[in-house]
């Protein structure tokens, strides 16, 4: 995968030097378009990976952007609000993950995101307990990050 990535790189800054135009737009276009030739010619190639887990790492990107900028309203609306909707408590978590690595990032995921912090995860790995801000209901608190976090974290890394 690693291969493929490094190939798609040497083709976007071949793009990049025969058209002569150094704007990130060009930059992007030529990745997209070396992506696009890769795609076509891999099933001769080899792997096919590269494929499945590259658009979910963009996508992934962009969820966790759009995560991050709601969390940041939500806690400086706290903040700067007379009347404070604070719930703080800990949750405790049951993990689909199961490697240290995978458990990692979703806790470094986790806490990133401004209101939440992972504070431990149980020694059989099967438990983390978070921190939050706001519990008004835990099992919907759970199912955000089962299928936004996790499931998409998990996608990326099997």
């Amino acid at each position: 995968m690693r291969y493929q990535l490094l190939i798609n790189l040497v083709l976007m800054m071949i793009w990049v030097l025969l058209t002569g135009s150094t704007e990130i737009l060009n930059f992007v276009f030529g990745f997209a378009l070396s992506f696009l030739v890769l795609w076509i010619i891999s099933p001769r190639v080899g792997s096919r990976k590269y494929f499945r887990v590259f658009p979910r790492l963009i996508s992934f990107f962009f969820f966790f952007l759009y995560e991050l900028f709601k969390a940041n309203i939500e806690v400086a609306l706290e903040v700067i609000t007379i009347k404070h909707r604070m719930k703080p408590g800990i949750i405790k978590y049951p993990l689909d993950a199961k490697t240290d690595v995978e458990i990692t990032f979703l806790a470094n995921l986790i806490t990133l995101t401004p209101g939440t912090l992972s504070l431990d995860v149980s020694h059989d790995k099967k438990v983390m307990f978070i921190h939050t801000m706001y519990v008004e209901d835990e099992k919907k608190f759970i199912q955000g990050i089962k299928l936004g976090f996790e499931r998409r974290l998990l996608n990326i890394m099997r």
